[in-house]
């Protein structure tokens, strides 16, 4: 799309600016189980394996559309998207991140989990690659096709922005978190 515009950054600050006088609207592109985690206060999730341009300018229609994610990445996506098929769109510079950093306030329900769920991910991915090896070098090398796989897995998600592993984990009972539905 070389004529798609590019999303514009929006800082904390002026992005609370326009929530306050209601000229924007904040959209989470995370998934759901990063948005139970934590959120921003007021944000509408949608998140970017789902994202519907024109839904999104029906249900806010005359409102600044400003993307938000963890860390920037997929809000620029999002608002990409939206802004080649609807006009111009912003993103949270920074993201979730960069809100807290300056010193605003998230929403952390008390029941939800310690270790985010691209951690344990992480520590699932590498105790299982470490696994592989040990039992290729000790049982036998066709063992060694465990590491193979989960390294596949791996390489498919950070090319794909899909994790299989992620999705798995995001439903297990202590990764649960009880909110109110999202807006």
């Amino acid at each position: 799309m070389p004529n798609t515009p590019a999303p514009i950054d929006v800082s904390p600050e002026q992005l609370e600016q326009w929530l306050e006088t209601g000229e924007g609207v904040l959209i989470d592109v995370r998934e759901d189980f990063e948005h139970a985690a934590e959120r921003i206060e007021g944000a509408h999730h949608h998140p970017l394996t789902n994202l519907d341009p024109g839904d999104l300018r029906a249900q806010h229609p005359g409102k600044k559309l400003v993307f938000h994610c963890r860390s920037g990445g997929r809000s620029a996506q999002g608002a990409t998207c939206v802004g080649a098929h609807e006009g111009e769109c912003y993103h949270l510079a920074g993201g979730l991140e960069a809100w807290k950093a300056s010193g605003r306030r998230t929403i952390r329900p008390a029941g939800a989990p310690r270790l985010d769920v691209m951690r344990q991910v992480q520590i699932t991915a590498g105790s299982l690659v470490v696994l592989g090896v040990l039992l290729g070098l000790l049982v036998t090398p066709w063992l060694l096709a465990l590491s193979a796989f989960v390294g596949a897995g791996l390489v498919f998600a950070g090319a794909s922005g899909w994790c299989g592993m992620a999705r798995l984990l995001s439903r297990m009972p202590w990764n649960r978190v009880s909110v109110s539905p999202a807006r």
